[in-house]
């Protein structure tokens, strides 16, 4: 059922037409506070967590999961307890395993909200669009790359009044940023930025300016 995560171990079973659980626990003695990196055995006590997992063969499933909350063992460790996560499984607070949370965004990253929580129900992963935007929204910033060759053109906030200016690396084809004018002393002082100076070496540099 898990075969990526070696510390968990499926206890039972239980299925009928719509519906799958599988009950579950972690399988280490230990675990790392996630404060100060301390491991600790010291198991203060557990509780169910219940986890939407990715449906089978067209039925819903839910990880019945037995976490144990642990105390700290390190004395200067400003969290005296803490509850035990599962790398590639859970995360604090969160109401679903990793792996559907991961489908769910890859469907929120390809059609947004309304069409992906369709996409979803019909794949039987019942989710809000609200909730598919959110997931979206809570990617780290992905690292974009020194462009190379820049295109530079211009959007419209408010068509025939309020105008900005759009740039975008041409060999990607994504957008880098938005300039709130479309003045070429706006675009100037972008380019001189340090932080975004643009290397050219072997390379020329295109600005197609419509300003």
């Amino acid at each position: 059922m898990f075969p990526a995560i070696a510390d968990i171990a499926v206890l039972s079973v239980d299925r009928d037409i719509e519906n799958v659980r599988l009950d579950a626990q972690c399988t280490t003695a230990d675990a790392a506070c996630p404060e100060c990196g301390v491991c600790s055995t010291r198991v203060r006590s557990s509780y169910l967590r219940f986890l939407a997992d990715v449906p089978s063969a067209g039925r819903s499933v839910v990880l019945q999961l037995r976490v144990r909350r642990f105390r700290c063992g390190n004395t200067k460790c400003p969290r005296r307890t803490f509850v035990e996560q599962i790398s590639g499984l859970t995360r604090r607070h969160g109401q679903r395993t990793e792996r559907l949370r991961s489908i769910l965004t890859a469907v929120g990253l390809a059609l947004a909200g309304r069409a992906g929580a369709r996409l979803a129900a019909v794949l039987g992963m019942s989710i809000s669009r609200s909730t598919v935007l959110r997931l979206v929204e809570a990617l780290p910033e992905p690292e974009v790359p020194m462009p190379r060759v820049v295109g530079v053109d211009e959007y419209a906030t408010r068509k025939g009044r309020l105008y900005g200016t759009v740039l975008v690396d041409v060999e990607t084809r994504r957008p880098i940023d938005l300039l709130p004018d479309r003045e070429a002393s706006s675009l100037a002082a972008w380019l001189a930025q340090p932080s975004t100076a643009i290397t050219c070496t072997g390379h020329a540099l295109l600005v197609a300016a419509a300003v």
